[in-house]
């Protein structure tokens, strides 16, 4: 898989989450994915990570655009901006980083940053 197609693919994941298609969201990650957010403990494996989609995610709603996406070989860096709605109902807006890394296709390495308040 070229750069070209993993970038395709990161920009992708970002569509499907923020239109709330989990299933094929997941779809992307590798069974024995590892996800590290910020201020939360690093998820193992792909059951963790749908837990934490379907549960523990304080993002009701919102979007994602993306102002960088840069492939080097199996990993893709991403800078961009999130906006929207919490569980509880109060607005958020704030930029992010992530690093993605591939392996057989399917992302099997997650790091996402963002300010220093929870979400």
């Amino acid at each position: 898989m070229g750069d070209t197609t993993y970038t395709d693919t990161v920009r992708h994941c970002y569509e499907l989450i923020d239109a709330g298609r989990l299933e094929e969201f997941l779809a992307n990650f590798h069974d024995d994915v590892v996800y590290e957010r910020q201020g939360m403990p690093d998820m193992h494996g792909a059951l963790a990570l749908r837990r934490f989609y379907e549960h523990d995610r304080v993002i009701a709603t919102g979007r994602h655009s993306l102002d960088q996406v840069i492939a080097d070989g199996p990993w893709v860096a991403v800078r961009g901006r999130f906006t929207g709605t919490l569980k509880d109902g109060s607005d958020i807006d704030f930029r992010f980083r992530d690093w993605v890394h591939f392996r057989g296709g399917r992302i099997d390495h997650r790091e996402t940053l963002f300010p220093t308040f929870k979400v």
